[in-house]
């Protein structure tokens, strides 16, 4: 297929200054002794080896149109067969999308992010070579955005790539994107790490790579990739006020990302290890309260009565600090490390009890099994039911497909999911009407807590209660535009 050359391309003059400032930039010293950080004379060798794993996706999804302007005849009309071809024509479009994948097996197992596949009614791949393949899906995880495809090579020798340690990448080091951006097909870019560890607010595992490495629409579900030519991450996501890169760009650490792919390769579906607990961020305000040393771990707020938690021994107020060897640096991190531990096994928790370290023993159950069981209680029940604050004059539900087209709200928004709470109703004088809050707005955090279910909102609020302040902060989202709204507590 051609493309002509869109609007958007320019060509770029340099001018004598700006070389003199390229020509300084690259005469720099290389401190050896960390094979990452040294930078080749080329990336070229490294694009040709990885290039042929890379994949083009394009999605087809056929949207049913709302309004159909068709004439209706009475049955048995010769009218009748004659339009209903056309009826059928006009009640249905098709909406196209494109993004990347890689090839991870010879067989043909290829992965892509989630949003790039979702509700997709055909999934096409399309090799360096220009071979395209019907997709079929073997799973996918909204989660943690990762979708894995199948091909049937047909005697085509496809090349796979492997993931590598993401945890020994370190900022600094350089990293390589392949992709498709604006549908242009295999396009590399190289950058660096920027930052580690980052939450984007898109879901409960977040653990994502930042990179300056140029990541633009398209680039969805491509490859990041170390200097030994192993993928330490999956783009996913911008940050970006007009659409196009900004040299702020998300990938999935690949640690994160290993073992969904493997469990959506085999079974179809994920299998996390389930705790049973709810837990809280500890503030410097609960660190104090509690005697801690620093605001290390993650505070059980409540122990479900039915989860491996409780038949192990963990009390409310306990602060958990390692699990299975693993230091637990922050609340966010509990959750990750549980889902990637095996299901059944039997690890060791040290917590903090009245000042006091204890090492308990648990079992492990399936998160996915205890979903399925509504296992979640009153909990389960308030994520899925409004809930009002009634002393604070507003009432929320969850952010479902209906409300979202009720009120507007897009799935995403310069590639980011927007998730959080919406406001159904607000009480006309009360405190929440008085600081500008409106039916429509999405909650998306309350203090520094992030704020996925309406739990999440209830749990906040009481824990500000309970901490005596005189107002609490949240961030809301309105059209396309996000602000901090302080509310005061009574």
């Amino acid at each position: 297929m051609i493309i002509s050359k869109p609007s958007f391309i320019r060509h770029l003059s340099m001018q004598p200054v700006a070389l003199l400032m390229a020509v300084a930039f690259v005469v720099v010293t290389i401190v050896p002794g960390h094979a990452h950080s040294e930078r080749p004379g080329s990336f070229a060798d490294l694009a040709d080896q990885l290039s042929p794993a890379v994949v083009n996706i394009s999605t087809t999804t056929v949207i049913e149109n709302q309004q159909n302007n068709f004439p209706q005849f009475p049955p048995g009309s010769p009218f009748e067969d004659f339009l209903e071809e056309f009826r059928d024509r006009g009640s249905k479009r098709q909406a196209q999308a494109l993004g990347s994948g890689f090839i991870v097996d010879k067989k043909g197992i290829v992965v892509t992010n989630n949003h790039v596949i979702e509700s997709a009614d055909q999934i096409k791949v399309t090799l360096y070579n220009d071979k395209t393949f019907d997709a079929v899906l073997l799973g996918r995880d909204p989660k943690t955005d990762i979708a894995v495809l199948k091909i049937e090579p047909e005697g085509e020798e496809l090349t796979a790539v492997e993931f590598g340690d993401s945890d020994v990448m370190r900022v600094g080091d350089w990293v390589l994107a392949i992709g498709n951006p604006f549908g242009l097909g295999g396009t590399v870019t190289a950058g660096i790490i920027s930052a580690r560890g980052r939450d984007i607010g898109s879901g409960p595992y977040d653990d994502f790579i930042q990179t300056d490495a140029s990541i633009n629409r398209g680039n969805s579900g491509g490859p990041l990739f170390n200097l030994e030519g192993e993928v330490i991450g999956i783009n996913t996501a911008i940050f970006s006020q007009t659409g196009g890169s900004v040299g702020i760009g998300f990938a999935i650490a690949a640690n994160l990302a290993t073992n969904v792919v493997d469990q959506l390769a085999e079974y179809g579906r994920t299998r996390r290890g389930w705790l049973g607990v709810f837990i809280q961020e500890i503030t410097p305000e609960i660190a104090d309260s509690l005697g801690l040393e620093s605001e290390n771990g993650a505070l059980v707020s409540s122990v479900h009565p039915e989860g491996p938690a409780q038949a192990g021994g963990v009390m409310a107020g306990d602060v958990v600090l390692k699990f299975d060897g693993k230091a637990i640096s922050d609340m966010r991190s509990l959750p990750r490390i549980v889902a990637e531990t095996a299901i059944g096994k039997e690890v060791k928790v040290e917590v903090l009890r009245d000042g006091k370290m204890k090492t308990l023993t648990i079992t492990l159950g399936e998160l996915e099994q205890a979903e399925q069981a509504g296992l979640f209680g009153e909990s389960a029940k308030a994520n899925a039911d409004p809930h009002s604050f009634a002393s604070l004059g507003f009432t929320v539900a969850p952010l479902t497909d209906e409300s979202r087209k009720e009120y507007e709200v897009p799935d995403e928004a310069n590639g980011n999911p927007i998730n959080g709470v919406i406001v159904t109703e607000v009480v006309d004088g009360s405190p929440a009407a008085e600081r500008g809050l409106t039916p429509g707005d999405v909650i998306r955090r309350i203090g520094q807590q992030q704020v996925m279910t309406v739990s999440d909102l209830i749990d906040g609020v009481a824990e500000v209660r309970k901490s005596n302040k005189t107002s609490f902060l949240l961030l809301v989202r309105r059209g396309s535009r996000e602000r901090f709204v302080a509310i005061p507590v009574e």
